[in-house]
């Protein structure tokens, strides 16, 4: 058969033409332009489909051998071809796993970019060993191998030295259970009469003054029969920066408080008085400086109940220590970081990177990057649990001395750590080392104040 572009003149084909009524010659009807042919048979579509199911050659496919091509002078173009589906599938599920891939790196280089700022401290295995004070059967205890237990420290620091020579304000014991992912925190009371892990006896908070994070950890671990190998210490004025970032948290005030309170937003500040530096107390007395970086904040508590506290005023508020004892400044504490900490988990990305850039230069830690990722993995599943006070109220004397110091005297500290093994642990018959049993004794020799028993 000759091709019917081999006759072709001046745009028309020569030869019999088929009519426009659609019947051809010799009786013949032309299929109709619909694709619908005689007797009721389909023609194959222009989209190159054929009847059955099977696809047609493409108008500029190669014939096959033998053959020559005939193309189509009108053909459709290859638009609504259908896709392999497998092929499909698998594209979209790379495309996916890409995305997946490039938000992870992103979301490392920002963790990265953030922790970069904080103050990292390395602890050596030697030096866990010589200088945290922990007792080897309570670290290859099975019940503590459950938990990861970290000292939280609250220092008064305006300049940004978090090592020594600066007092714990706050003592904090964060017990996190690998499980249930469920923190217990507890607080140390900083006025505690206590072994400072050197055989000498003194307050709590006198721990990080003399040795720094080390020397505060091991008096945890020596007098409480615990595992700490982690610290994480800030300042207040990095802890203000947290609260202004999540917007402040909800406090109920009381009345007795809010002199308290304004007087402590005056100390952070604001500069000593020139004309009267100190106080009837002998404290170092405060006025307000406009030039104080943290003055921004600063705004007079003005009435009692509940409020929005911002960061400055909250801040005071947990260092408040003149309503109530060393028992209720630890409750209030409590409940700044545990308000801090609920709102932050709702916080969106943006927030949170506020706290970030707020908080990260003001923190020094133990913790390493890869150990903050781990931590941060599941900040969404964390539950902060129960709080308390050590040592608990009824084995506790709050007003005992020691010469002229005011402390707190652990009554029976064997009865006080068995009791924190409980709390933390769900160790109900813990029994103390015989570290413990000895510091118990001193404490009872130096405050005059022994367990009578039950």
């Amino acid at each position: 058969m000759q091709d019917y572009n081999d006759n072709k003149q001046n745009g028309r084909r020569q030869g019999t033409r088929r009519p426009a009524s659609g019947q051809a010659s010799g009786g013949q009807k032309r299929r109709p332009a619909n694709g619908q042919a005689s007797g009721g048979q389909k023609r194959r579509p222009a989209n190159g489909q054929a009847s059955g199911g099977q696809r047609r050659r493409p108008a500029n496919a190669q014939a096959p051998k033998g053959g020559q091509a005939r193309p189509r002078p009108n053909a459709a173009p290859k638009t609504g071809r259908r896709k392999n589906p497998k092929k499909k599938k698998w594209k979209i599920a790379l495309f996916v796993f890409e995305i997946f891939v490039i938000c992870t790196l992103v979301g490392a280089c920002w963790i990265m970019s953030k922790a970069n700022k904080i103050t990292h401290v390395q602890i050596s295995d030697a030096e866990k060993k010589e200088e945290l004070a922990i007792d080897e059967n309570i670290a290859d205890s099975e019940v503590l191998k459950g938990y990861r237990n970290i000292a939280l420290f609250g220092v008064d620091s305006r300049d940004q030295k978090l090592d020594k020579n600066t007092l714990s304000d706050t003592i904090m014991i964060a017990s996190i259970n690998l499980d249930t992912k469920e923190v217990k925190l507890v607080s140390v009371y900083r006025d505690t009469w206590l072994n400072l892990s050197t055989d000498s006896y003194n307050k709590a908070n006198a721990a990080y003054a003399r040795g720094g994070y080390k020397q505060a950890m091991a008096m945890l671990n020596m007098n409480l029969d615990l595992d700490v190998e982690d610290f994480v210490t800030i300042g207040f004025d990095g802890l203000i920066d947290v609260i202004e970032a999540v917007g402040g948290i909800e406090v109920d005030v009381k009345q007795a408080e809010i002199d308290h309170i304004n007087n402590y937003q005056i100390s952070m500040c604001g500069k000593q008085d020139p004309d009267n530096p100190t106080n009837a107390k002998g404290e170092p007395n405060f006025i307000p400086d406009p030039q104080h970086r943290l003055y921004k904040y600063y705004k007079p508590v003005g009435h009692a109940g509940v409020q929005t506290l911002n960061g400055l005023q909250a801040t005071a508020y947990a260092r408040v220590r003149y309503v109530g004892n060393d028992m209720e400044r630890a409750s209030r504490q409590r409940t700044v970081l545990t308000k801090v900490a609920k709102k932050a988990m709702t916080l969106n990305p943006a927030t949170l990177n506020k706290i970030a850039d707020a908080v990260f230069p003001k923190i020094m830690t133990s913790l390493d990057l890869s150990e903050i990722l781990e931590l941060l993995k599941d900040i969404a599943s964390y539950d902060i649990g129960e709080t308390t006070g050590f040592p608990f109220e009824e084995y506790m004397v709050p007003n005992g001395h020691v010469g002229k110091a005011s402390v707190v005297v652990p009554v029976d500290l064997e009865k006080n750590v068995t009791l924190l093994h409980g709390f933390l642990f769900d160790d109900d018959d813990y029994v103390p080392s015989d570290t413990v049993k000895k510091c118990s004794q001193k404490i009872a020799s130096d405050t005059g104040i022994s367990y009578k028993g039950e």
